[in-house]
This record gives C-alpha cells, sequence and structure tokens, in this order.
C-alpha cells in the first residue's frame, strides 16, 4: 500500500511539473472510435486465463510452476514491483522528448486515471473475491495487478504515440510482456494470473478511450454565438 501512495504522490508531481512546461493546446485530440475487433485480443487473452486456471496438477498453470521451480528456484528481485509504472511516465515523457502524442496533457490524464479507476476497480474485486493462492503460498492470485497495470500503460501508449511512430506499440507491449514474466519468475503468479491481467489491462486502456468525450481544452468557437438568432 505504502508503495502505491509513493507512486500517486510522486506521479502527481511529475505531472504539475509536466503542465508547468509543457503547452499542448496545439494536439488535434482524436476521439478514439469503437472497434469490436479490437476488443478480440484482450478477450482472448482474458478467456485463456479462465480456461487455464485450471487446478489440477498437469494443468498448464502448474507445469509452469514447476518448470519455473526447476530452473529458477530461489529467484527473486523487486523490479517488477517498480518497473510496472513506467509505461505511466512515458506517456507523458515521450512529449518531453520530441514525440507527438494523440492526445494533449490534460485529456490524456483524465483518459489515465479512468482507465486505473476501471483496471486497478477490477483487479482488487476480483482478487478479494476469489481468494487465489499464490505459487508462493500467498493470498489473491487471480488475476495479476501488476500484469495489468503495465499492460494499460502499454495500450495508452500504443494509442498515443503509435500512428506516428510504428516501434511504439511493440516495444510497449514487450514490456508489459516482460513484466508478467517476471511475476511468473518470481513465484508470485501464474500464467493464468498474467493472461487474464494482460487481457484485462489491454480492454480497461482501450475502453477509456473509447468512451472519452474530450471536455478538456476545447478550442473555443472563433464565430458570434448570437449572429443569425439576437441580431
Amino acid at each position: 500500500m505504502n508503495r502505491w501512495l509513493s507512486f500517486v504522490l510522486f506521479f502527481n508531481v511529475f505531472i504539475l511539473n509536466y503542465a508547468q512546461q509543457k503547452d499542448s493546446l496545439g494536439i488535434e485530440n482524436r476521439p478514439l472510435s469503437f472497434n469490436l475487433k479490437k476488443t478480440i485480443v484482450p478477450v482472448a487473452l482474458m478467456t485463456s486465463g479462465i480456461i487455464f486456471d485450471a487446478n489440477g496438477r498437469k494443468s498448464l498453470k502448474n507445469e509452469v510452476v514447476e518448470e519455473r521451480n526447476e530452473h529458477l528456484f530461489g529467484f527473486t528481485n523487486h523490479l517488477d514491483d517498480y518497473a510496472q509504472f513506467a509505461p505511466f511516465f512515458a506517456l507523458y515523457g515521450f512529449e518531453l522528448g520530441g514525440m507527438k502524442p494523440r492526445t494533449d496533457w490534460k485529456n490524456r490524464t483524465a483518459i489515465l486515471m479512468k482507465a486505473q479507476f476501471v483496471n486497478l476497480g477490477l483487479v482488487y474485486v476480483l482478487k478479494t473475491t476469489l481468494k487465489r493462492t499464490r505459487p508462493d503460498g500467498t493470498a489473491f492470485s487471480f488475476p495479476s495487478g501488476h500484469t495489468a497495470n503495465a499492460f494499460a500503460g502499454a495500450t495508452m501508449l500504443a494509442i498515443e504515440y503509435g500512428e506516428n511512430h510504428k516501434w511504439v506499440p511493440y516495444v510497449s507491449y514487450a514490456f508489459a510482456s516482460g513484466i508478467g514474466v517476471m511475476r511468473m519468475a518470481n513465484n508470485k503468479h501464474y500464467i493464468s494470473d498474467v493472461l487474464f491481467g494482460a487481457g484485462l489491462g489491454i480492454l480497461s486502456g482501450k475502453a477509456a478511450y473509447w468512451t472519452h468525450q474530450y471536455r478538456w481544452n476545447r478550442q473555443k468557437s472563433e464565430s458570434d454565438p448570437f449572429a443569425g438568432i439576437i441580431y
């Protein structure tokens, strides 16, 4: 919990400093239209996570854990605890580096907050409702919150910068996948947890864009609103 609070405080300071340095009024703020085909991958990942969550000894999730214990027994690090937040800083850092985003910083921040509200809210509800045991014996395994967080950020990066910089989606999703692999290497999650978390993160990020109304930073109309009505 302290790690999450520290991130929120640091992120708020980062955003305030960013806002003072960058004026994004020239950005087009083009809405992202809903596309049913764009739900196929995240829904497939979530479905796979549910299917592979079987508890049999020969189930895929337990076989992956056995392989991990055979080759990486005793392996542990905390890099994934912090790296999961990297895509969110890149959302603003890339623009500071000269890359043009799809959305100005105010709308981008509103979208980010909506995506995280849905993403982390669902992760919390599922964890506390299902109460799945982790591979290391601790509680709240399904789904992987770290993976969901990383993929939500990767999705936003892909949407914001992918059109003008084709390499961004590949790098961002590869990075997020690395977070999921690290969670399994650390014996904190099964592959089913990671697959479902990845799909949930992607879908949360896309849904936040599909439903956003872009009410921040709207350009003021140059036409006279009373012309032809009053005079």
